[in-house]
């Protein structure tokens, strides 16, 4: 597409979310790689929650979390998810629409590894989404994972990574007046081509 210059070139994705994501790092106080991540429940209820986005693969976007959470059913149950990245600093946002697998393998592990003790040990004392009578309940059941499982606790099965393989990512930046650009990548399949078009602000 001859206008597609810019911070919108190139020929893959992945590739420019990663380098939208790069300058975001550079500009954004807190977080940067926050996204709004939406899913449905079971009577198809909207639900969106702020999460951490922790890598941008070739073909996926990752992040982890309690697979027994709401979000995690929610995914589960329906095996599709939609986020949006916002940068206000940047002015631009990237949003995605997609099919969702489990990374509970060697990846997990190694994040889950990397992370805090204390990170570590509240993936276990935290029954995500479930009711909580006080946070002293919760800090005292903290306090008795540490002597039961000490210093290097293997990941729970329970917690992991989700990958976002997306049908849909569109690109966003603000323009003047409100004449935004806006170009989306369509694909039904992997192995398919990605179709581009320049949607109206």
């Amino acid at each position: 597409m001859s206008d597609r210059s810019g911070i919108f070139a190139g020929d893959d994705p992945f590739v420019i979310a990663r380098k939208w994501l790069s300058e975001a790092e550079e500009a954004e106080i807190n977080d940067p790689n926050a996204i709004a991540l939406s899913t449905v429940d079971a009577d198809g209820m909207p639900n969106v929650r702020m999460v951490l986005l922790k890598e941008i693969e070739d073909d996926a976007f990752v992040f982890y979390t309690n697979y027994d959470s709401r979000k995690g059913q929610e995914i589960t149950a329906a095996g599709k998810a939609a986020f949006v990245m916002h940068w206000k600093s940047l002015h631009r946002q990237i949003r995605v629409r997609g099919t969702v697998t489990r990374e509970d393998g060697e990846k997990a592990d190694a994040y889950y590894a990397s992370r805090s003790l204390k990170s570590r040990l509240g993936a276990w004392a935290s029954k995500q989404s479930q009711p909580l009578g006080s946070r002293t309940e919760l800090m005292a059941e903290v306090a008795k994972l540490t002597t039961k499982l000490g210093t290097s606790p293997k990941r729970p099965p329970f917690w992991g990574g989700f990958r976002i393989e997306p049908t849909e990512i569109e690109f966003w930046a603000d323009g003047s007046f409100r004449l935004h650009d806006r170009f989306r990548w369509v694909r039904r399949d992997a192995e398919k081509s990605w179709e581009i078009s320049r949607l109206n602000p």
